[in-house]
């Protein structure tokens, strides 16, 4: 499994990974923090996370991660499609590109990998198996979990 973990007040820790199977009570990130993770209560009997292990937040959500490409392929099909109302191009090879590119962002949409994040400290797990009592992100659930942004320690 790979984390991308946040501390309480949600701010990048950085990235870690773990064998699975593997139940680590501390972990390095790939920017030197030290992380202890709450196993006991984060998997449940079938080995797949219940709870945020970081957080011990009983409220994880099934997150579509979309690949950097997606990007470039939403602006080739605005291109496409301003040259196509322009009149810039028409004919089979420009009906053929934006068929391509058709294909390419459904294909991105249906294969792109779904990873768990957790509503409390937005703490992302990738990799890993999802049980099918996670849902999608829900805004009833969200605002229960909403905090207010951190204050700045400098004083004026």
């Amino acid at each position: 499994m790979r984390m991308i973990l946040r501390n309480a007040n949600r701010q990048n820790l950085g990235h870690a990974t773990v064998e699975d199977g593997n139940t680590p009570v501390k972990i390095c990130t790939d920017r030197g923090h030290e992380v202890f993770l709450q196993w006991e209560a984060a998997l449940d009997d079938g080995g797949q996370l219940r709870r945020c292990p970081l957080c011990g937040g009983d409220s994880l959500y099934r997150h579509r991660r979309f690949p950097q490409v997606t990007g470039f392929i939403i602006v080739l099909a605005l291109a496409l499609g301003l040259a196509g109302i322009l009149g810039v191009t028409s004919g089979i090879p420009f009906l053929t590109a934006m068929l391509v590119v058709l294909g390419l962002d459904i294909a991105i949409l249906l294969l792109s990998p779904e990873s768990l994040q957790c509503y409390n400290c937005k703490s992302s797990f990738l990799d890993t198996p999802i049980a099918s009592y996670h849902h999608r992100w829900d805004s009833k659930t969200a605002s229960r979990h909403r905090r207010a942004p951190p204050r700045s320690s400098s004083q004026d």
